[in-house]
């Protein structure tokens, strides 16, 4: 093998006989995450009961373990391997067979599941008081497929014509955070409002209870939550709500009606005028006696991007978007753009995808549930690791380039006088972020 070195080509000898290497040094930030948020403590609580014997693993320290592996990228129990491999970084990891027992002891013991939920959320709280809570909690609500063979317990044919399952899933916007999930057949039905309220209360249940009186909370949601039922759950619990709303026939009347001067420029990220899209309220015009009280319907045009198909509820080259909430804030630009920010929810779905989502590696149905609830807290470890211990930019890339950048970089691990030392090479671009983030992991307080 040749390589380059100061502009050389320079013949490399490769040998197996180097010692104290770990390819994965920065992956003890997410272990040091889960002990330090209380998550592992919270897990081996709760999942005492699971374990046989003295000398055996414990239960909470595998569900850690598949979390971390998960986190790291991995998308199938054999890749908990990964973890074992380097037990002078991570300590004693499971077998294969020991943590699919876990899984299967909690798939099968009623209020096991609900437990790891529980647990998740006494660490959330924890996190939000060390890092801060935010002052506005939005429930996202979004759906996505995911491909799977068809002898997997509950995979059936989606609407997209393909085949697997159709999960729907709930983060906090603010923060970035994994709230709920529940998994569903492929063929689950895309404004299923049943389960839409699931997910929600499930969610709700994530938020401290002290917090739950305190701030406002906002479900918002396509027009897949356009439903009485979801609408009239959150009017009972006193959360407000944003959700897409159908161009039905009045509603594509009233926005012809709109005069020409009504309509008002949308709003960038940042806050400026789009050079492309105009905001209007019809709420006036539209009979909205059939929801809540206080409910406004208001619309968004834009011009379709050269070559794209119009439809047939497009009008002069617009193209519109109606949105149904029940927020009473005056200002139509900041509310519309508010509902634009459910591309956020797209975002956290493809970076989960990438974090154990993909892949529902397991034929029994209530066995991937409980895949789906690690994928949630692994999800999890990588935003607590980046709320509490990165800067910068390290603190909001997506998860793929903070595995390049920190949790993948290979160490050296020297023990001398009873006292061990990561060693990063000095010229890794990022190797000061990664010695910052252990001393921060240090300083933070273990919960009680």
């Amino acid at each position: 093998m040749k390589v380059q070195r100061d502009g050389r080509n320079v013949t490399v000898e490769v040998t197996s006989d180097g010692e104290g290497l770990v390819s994965h040094a920065g992956s003890a930030l997410l272990v040091q995450i889960a002990d330090k948020s209380g998550l592992t403590q919270a897990l081996s609580v709760r999942l005492a009961d699971l374990k046989q014997r003295q000398s055996g693993h414990d239960p909470g320290r595998v569900v850690r373990d598949l979390a971390v592996m998960l986190a790291g990228g991995g998308d199938c129990l054999a890749d908990l391997g990964a973890v074992r491999d380097q037990d002078a970084l991570f300590g004693a990891v499971a077998s294969d067979s020991t943590a699919f027992r876990v899984i299967d002891a909690v798939a099968s013991t009623p209020g096991l599941l609900d437990a790891l939920a529980d647990a998740h959320a006494r660490a959330r709280e924890h996190v939000w008081k060390q890092a801060g809570a935010p002052e506005r909690v939005t429930i996202e609500v979004d759906a996505t497929l995911i491909t799977s063979h068809s002898e997997k317990e509950g995979a059936a044919g989606t609407y997209k014509g393909g085949y697997g399952f159709h999960p729907l899933l709930a983060y906090c916007d603010e923060t970035g955070e994994a709230l709920a999930a529940i998994l569903r057949p492929g063929n689950a039905g895309s404004n299923t409002a049943a389960d839409h309220v699931t997910v929600v209360e499930h969610a709700l249940a994530q938020v401290p209870a002290e917090l739950i009186e305190t701030i406002e909370i906002l479900v918002r949601a396509d027009s897949a939550g356009a439903t009485h039922e979801l609408i009239d759950f959150c009017r009972e619990h006193r959360l407000r709500y944003s959700v897409g709303y159908e161009l039905s026939d009045p509603v594509r009347d009233a926005i012809l009606k709109i005069p020409e001067d009504v309509w008002i420029a949308a709003l960038a990220t940042d806050g400026s005028d789009r050079e492309n899209g105009q905001v209007a309220e019809i709420t006036e015009n539209l009979d909205l006696s059939a929801w809540p009280t206080g409910s406004r319907v208001i619309v968004r045009r834009e011009r379709a991007h050269p070559g794209a198909q119009l439809s047939f509820t497009d009008h002069d080259g617009h193209r519109f978007q109606a949105v149904l909430t029940d927020q009473p804030d005056p200002d139509i630009q900041i509310l519309e753009r508010r509902q634009r920010q459910r591309a956020h929810a797209e975002t956290q779905i493809r970076n989960d995808k990438d974090t154990g989502l993909r892949n529902m590696p397991f034929r029994d149905f209530e066995h991937n549930r409980v895949w789906l609830a690690l994928v949630g807290i692994a999800h999890d470890l990588i935003v607590w690791t980046q709320r509490l211990l990165l800067t910068g930019e390290l603190a909001s890339c997506e998860p793929k380039r903070l595995r390049y950048r920190l949790l993948h970089v290979a160490a050296r691990l020297a023990f001398h006088a009873r006292k061990a030392t990561l060693r990063i090479d000095h010229a890794w671009p990022w190797a000061q972020a990664l010695v910052d983030a252990f001393t921060r992991v240090r300083a933070l307080p273990t919960p009680a």
